[in-house]
């Protein structure tokens, strides 16, 4: 029998429950989620909109469910979230959303998480997606619990997009590694752009093992193609965690506390 205070890599925590399945797309999402990804590749708002786009859908489904829902989407931006990435394109955006947006620009971190907080409350929202720039000190391990029990208290879920910030403590529920992927050749039109792609790690997770997988974007739905080079199953010399307190410690170890 394992001891509840065992040492365990964090790649195995998932294993010890069977009710632990893989992440796939059409799964009812985290109500607070993160995304890691650099601005000047400019995936890592778009990869949030995909993920939230999914995870609407699996809410919803059914067409006729979806189209009746015509609560907006919030976009927060900080100002050097702005200033790296530049505001949203409306017809750029998932169609489910074009004409559903509302973006809010905000002059500080401060400003920006209290805005998320506000959306994450307004039942006329149906998801929110944010955009911090760095590791700024207001969002530290109290703000981002502020935004779990806000998010999960009202039901709408947060993509919290972490423009070029270091991993650091979070009580986010699916924590994501984003990275620009080659998109495959259109079949009709060969010199075409291809589909929107990402090479996404889910690196931390409190109800799925870790995992690497290539997200496609048809507009239609998310395709997710399983990688074997970032498994969790290769991947065993992960630091070891305390179990009790491994979905909280977000990628440092405990001594950081």
């Amino acid at each position: 029998m394992t001891s509840p205070n065992a040492l365990l890599p964090a790649s195995g925590l998932a294993r010890l429950s069977p009710h632990a399945p893989r992440w796939r797309p059409g799964l009812a999402g985290a109500h607070h989620s993160e995304v890691f990804a650099c601005s000047r590749e400019a995936g890592g708002a778009a990869a949030a909109l995909a993920l939230a786009a999914d995870a609407l859908r699996a809410a919803h489904r059914g067409a006729a469910a979806e189209a009746q829902d015509r609560r907006v989407l919030l976009w927060v931006q900080d100002r050097e979230a702005l200033r790296r990435g530049g505001r949203p394109y409306r017809p750029g955006l998932p169609p489910a959303f074009r004409e559903r947006l509302v973006h809010v620009a905000c002059q500080s971190p401060q400003d920006a998480l209290f805005a998320l907080e506000e959306g994450l409350r307004c039942r006329e929202v149906a998801a929110v997606v944010g955009e911090i720039a760095g590791n700024p000190r207001a969002l530290d391990f109290t703000a981002s619990r502020r935004l779990t029990l806000t998010a999960e208290k009202h039901g709408v879920p947060l993509w919290l997009v972490r423009l070029d910030a270091a991993r650091d403590l979070s009580s986010a529920r699916l924590r994501w590694n984003v990275t620009a992927a080659a998109s495959p050749r259109p079949r009709w039109n060969r010199d075409a752009p291809g589909a929107p792609s990402w090479r996404a790690e889910l690196f931390r997770a409190r109800t799925h093992p870790p995992g690497t997988w290539t997200l496609r974007d048809d507009e239609h739905a998310l395709v997710a193609e399983r990688r074997a080079d970032g498994d969790a199953d290769q991947r065993d010399a992960a630091a070891p965690y305390p179990l009790g307190l491994a979905f909280a410690s977000g990628d440092r170890s405990l001594a950081a506390w």
